[in-house]
């Protein structure tokens, strides 16, 4: 066989190969994360729970400290990672740009580029609290430590807030933040806009639907809808999810930061707990949810929604109603709560 031929049957083998490869759905594969918490006593080792992570395809991770042993598991690995910087390390950092330097050093370029990071979230749902003034500095020290390690173009700094921070979430078109939460969002949308990025929030259409069961209906939560519940001017919404995000895009623009993403950082439907938690819901909001993030809003249509699944295991320690140890997609055993398909 000549050269070229040679070339040319290598070249088709491997095309072949490729094609036969086991892949994710792109679009999708690549907006899906899972939480990974840590509050219980009875978890898999971090190796265990990373090669879990791989064996389903899970391409996006969130730890909620930056756990050393999670970080080495993740070591080599495709995953990409959204690690906090806990709250209470929040007044220190604001203060000190030394130590939010060494913080920087002892648990991001200790692991890159090994370990794929995306974003870092400077505390979770901080706003309101006595420590939401402690956030932007927290912010701004970060990432001064991340462009002199030259990752602020590879690692983006933002903070996690939860729904609370709107006033009006409906219509979508009429989200706003709280007045009395602008002094500090006004300036954390600015520093968005300035870095390029992303406004995370968590975003529980789950916790709604409790909250007002008598004007939210369970299959506008659950992503089961038939036809169009909300119409808002030209946009119609078939399911609590995108209404939330969409009022999260209308509050961004009022504060002149339109081209902020929304990231959803945490998203997710208890197993047991209440009268709405059941194996089934959990299921088939998780599992629509996967299906539905890859198109878009109404009102950003065609640009896939970046989520985090709350969360990878039940959490036999987490506070507060028996809802919150129940969000797991898996038990601790690593068997699944119920069957569900990542791609």
């Amino acid at each position: 066989m000549s050269t070229s031929m040679t070339s040319f049957f290598m070249f088709f083998m491997s095309y072949v190969v490729f094609l036969l490869l086991p892949r994710l759905d792109v679009a999708g594969g690549q907006s899906i994360g899972v939480c990974y918490g840590m509050v219980a006593d009875n978890l898999p080792q971090a190796q265990e729970v990373i090669d879990l992570y791989k064996s389903h395809n899970i391409g996006k991770l969130r730890l909620y400290s930056p756990s050393h042993d999670a970080l080495e598991a993740l070591r080599g690995t495709d995953i990409e990672v959204l690690v906090d910087v806990p709250n209470e390390n929040l007044q220190e950092f604001a203060s000190s740009s030394s130590a939010a330097s060494t913080w920087v050093d002892n648990n991001i370029r200790t692991f890159w580029p090994d370990v794929r990071f995306k974003y870092i979230a400077v505390g979770n749902e901080l706003i309101p609290s006595n420590n939401a003034q402690f956030i932007l500095g927290a912010m701004q020290n970060i990432h001064k430590a991340l462009e002199s390690a030259g990752l602020k173009d590879n690692i983006k700094v933002s903070t996690a807030v939860s729904m609370t921070v709107l006033k009006t979430s409906f219509p979508p078109s009429e989200g706003a933040f709280g007045d009395d939460q602008l002094e500090y969002l006004v300036p954390i949308a600015r520093f968005l806009v300035g870095t390029g990025a992303p406004f995370l929030a968590n975003v529980y259409p789950y916790f709604s639907y409790l909250g007002n069961p008598s004007d939210i209906s369970l299959p506008y939560a659950l992503f089961t809808a038939s036809s169009v519940i909300v119409h808002d001017g030209s946009l119609g919404y078939q399911n609590l999810f995108d209404a939330m995000v969409d009022a999260l895009y209308s509050a961004l623009e009022r504060v002149d930061a339109s081209n902020v993403e929304v990231v959803v950082s945490e998203s997710g439907w208890p197993s047991q707990g209440s009268a709405a938690a059941s194996y089934e819901n959990a299921r088939n909001y998780n599992q629509n949810l996967i299906r539905h993030v890859h198109g878009g809003t109404p009102k950003r249509s065609g640009s896939p929604i970046e989520t985090y699944l709350f969360a990878m295991f039940n959490e036999n320690q987490k506070p507060g109603e028996e809802t919150e140890q129940h969000f797991g997609l898996f038990y601790p055993s690593k068997e699944p709560v119920y069957s569900i398909d990542f791609s």
